[in-house]
């Protein structure tokens, strides 16, 4: 079973006419009409005995879909007709084949990859709180993402700004209690690696990825990253978070854990991921821990980052920065005019 979001993408499932093609083929497809429920229908689909799922859409999308496949140990086929289609990137289907990525059904490679969760909910890529799950929310996000980052990263991030009360522990035990950004990753992201920049080299660690900007401030900027199976998040209040790149309002305490091995992903033979050289899960679990210990802030501070689902952090360094410049500026004013008085 099929199902196109035929408002993905700007309509590339109608471009690329993935209905069409997936019916030539004997797989059942089921378009998406305006205010249906995409979980109610892939829980159908599962109790009417459908062997396989498959989602042609965007990564929120994409996660819906996965949860039904996960639920129910049934394989999940992705066909990248969303915007930018990160998981599709990181999971090894080719972003430019639409249609071909249809194989995967009749003719697919098999493979186990981890998914992660906040609150029982299941998702693919990032959950990101703070800059990044204020700016989701805003109407003019979905016609200019970087626009609305930046317009909330200023008003989070300038001086007079007040980011979301999130407290976290890290890895060191070291409390965060005055957080800008908190970008949870169903396994980390290689943000210092010159070939794989910004995506995940494996999906298969069993690990999440963490990372966290602490708002600016008189002390110099901090930041951390690291890698766990669980994380907490405390707030006083429900968060606004960006889950997969679509905005939702989460209820503390923010749980997240890895469920690894939980998703059976098919790919199209002829595609990178169905080779086992290619097969990001495969990849030694000690050099993702290098990655990671590697992407954990130094003097000159977070990498530039190359992936837009990347921006909340690229964005709150950038703000995070100039704001920490504009306040010590503040400061150093008032002092002298008091030393003249």
């Amino acid at each position: 079973m099929l199902f196109v979001n035929p408002k993905s993408g700007g309509g590339t499932a109608a471009r690329a006419r993935v209905a069409e093609r997936a019916r030539e083929r004997g797989i059942e497809a089921v378009i998406l009409a305006e205010g249906q429920s995409l979980a109610a229908l892939a829980q159908a689909a599962v109790a009417n005995g459908a062997d396989a799922l498959g989602m042609a859409g965007g990564d929120g999308s994409l996660a819906v879909v996965a949860a039904a496949a996960a639920a129910h140990d049934l394989p999940f086929v992705c066909v990248p007709a969303g915007t930018r289609n990160h998981f599709a990137l990181d999971v090894g289907v080719d972003r430019h084949d639409v249609a071909g990525a249809l194989e995967a059904f009749t003719d697919g490679a098999e493979r186990r990859i981890d998914v992660a969760e906040v609150n029982g909910r299941l998702f693919l890529n990032n959950v990101s709180l703070g800059v990044y799950g204020d700016a989701v929310r805003r109407p003019a996000y979905r016609d200019a993402k970087v626009r609305a980052l930046l317009e909330t990263a200023q008003e989070v991030l300038g001086p007079s700004g007040q980011a979301p009360a999130l407290r976290v522990i890290d890895d060191a035990g070291r409390e965060h209690s005055h957080l800008a950004v908190v970008l949870v990753s169903n396994n980390p992201y290689a943000l210092d690696h010159p070939v794989a920049r910004g995506t995940r080299p494996a999906l298969a660690t069993g690990q999440l990825g963490i990372v966290v900007l602490d708002m600016p401030g008189d002390r110099p900027p901090l930041g951390r990253a690291w890698t766990a199976p669980h994380l907490e998040v405390s707030a006083p209040a429900p968060v606004h978070a960006g889950v997969d790149g679509e905005p939702a309002d989460l209820s503390p305490p923010l749980r997240f854990a890895i469920r690894p091995a939980a998703l059976r992903v098919r790919i199209s033979s002829r595609h990178p991921g169905a080779a086992i050289g290619a097969v990001p899960g495969s990849r030694d679990h000690r050099a993702t821990a290098r990655y990671t210990a590697r992407y954990a802030l130094n003097r000159s501070g977070l990498p530039a980052l190359a992936r837009p689902e990347m921006a909340p952090v690229t964005m709150g360094v950038g703000a995070w920065r100039a704001a920490s410049s504009q306040a010590r500026g503040t400061n150093r004013g008032e002092t002298d005019e008091r030393s003249r008085d």
